[in-house]
């Protein structure tokens, strides 16, 4: 069954999605999401959508790993 508001007539509003152009996600931060988002190298994208809140966090794994983030975007 789907999540409803208390009058059980509209669905509940996800709490993720996009707002003005920028992701937002408004769940709990978990170990897995926060890895996901911050430390990634499977992941070819440098800004990554927030763990918490709204906009983009920093992929700090190219950061580290320059080289190999321009390598990644040639494939």
């Amino acid at each position: 069954m789907a999540d409803t508001d208390d009058d059980g007539k509209r669905p509940v509003e996800p709490p993720q999605g996009r707002a003005a152009g920028l992701p937002y996600d408004w769940r709990s931060p978990t170990a897995e999401r926060i890895r996901a988002r911050v430390w990634n190298a499977g992941d070819p994208r440098l800004w990554t959508p927030k763990t918490f809140g709204w906009g983009y966090n920093l992929n700090f794994y190219w950061v580290v790993h320059p080289i190999r983030y321009v390598r990644a975007r040639r494939r």
